[in-house]
């Protein structure tokens, strides 16, 4: 019964598509944004989680809307995708781009975030491995006490560039583009090599966080682990992430 609900839910959901693509109508949108709205509200609670506590979630639910809504004007029911698992990636983006804009991550933080993630690329691609933190600290030519101080401070400033990589934008969906099609796929298989040659810790917390969906305080239930302790091994990885897709960014300019 339960799996017949749920065909007759789908087949509805797509019919309801299918009349919107054709007529556009401002009664059918208005279903669907209704609809997709708790969406908005999962999507800008997980993005608040590793924000400073005086970013304000509604302003985040109100600038996911935009997402929501753009996604709704630019979706094609008949290319198979999921509108939630194309919609995400929109209104994640639409949060993402406001904060940019209020430029809530202080100068200084950005400056230590360009040079650690430097010191991790260098080291990572001489080494072909994981480095460790004693060798960053080396390389910094810090104390490692300072250097887990400046990780704590990176926790915060890490969530915008991890979800720029994530955003391999379904935009050209609509546009499509065979070389862009192709870069953005080797983006997607780097991304996946990455993730599976981190430190086993840092790569369960990707894996839960990105993937399984839970926030780090679900992440420090599992892993038995402190939330601190979480957040920095997230840093950690995104860094680490990111010096490897900013190497394969590299060979396409």
């Amino acid at each position: 019964m339960a799996d017949n609900n749920a065909e007759e839910k789908a087949a509805n959901t797509l019919k309801r598509w299918r009349e919107y693509s054709n007529n556009r109508s401002p009664e059918i949108r208005e279903k669907i944004i209704e609809n997709y709205l708790p969406l908005v509200k999962l999507v800008a609670g997980r993005v608040a989680v590793s924000l400073p506590q005086h970013v304000d979630k509604d302003d985040l639910i109100s600038n996911g809307f935009f997402g929501l809504m753009e996604s709704i004007e630019r979706f094609d029911a008949d290319r198979g995708v999921k509108f939630e698992t194309y919609a995400v990636v929109r209104i994640r983006g639409a949060i993402l781009d406001s904060l940019r804009a209020q430029d809530w991550v202080p100068a200084t933080i950005r400056q230590k975030a360009r040079q650690y993630e430097q010191t991790v690329a260098k080291l990572e691609h001489a080494l072909g491995r994981s480095v460790k933190d004693e060798e960053i600290a080396m390389a910094m030519k810090i104390p490692l006490s300072e250097l887990y101080k400046l990780i704590n401070h990176l926790n915060a400033s890490t969530l915008i560039p991890l979800e720029e990589f994530a955003r391999t934008e379904t935009a050209s969906q609509h546009t499509p583009n065979p070389a862009q099609h192709i870069e953005e796929q080797e983006v997607k298989d780097m991304l996946a090599k990455s993730i599976d040659k981190l430190p086993e810790k840092e790569r369960l917390v990707v894996s839960l966080y990105y993937y399984e969906g839970l926030t780090l305080k679900e992440i420090s239930l599992i892993l038995k682990l402190s939330e601190a302790r979480i957040s920095q091994l997230h840093t950690k990885a995104i860094f680490r992430l990111r010096g490897a897709l900013s190497r394969l960014k590299s060979s396409f300019i």
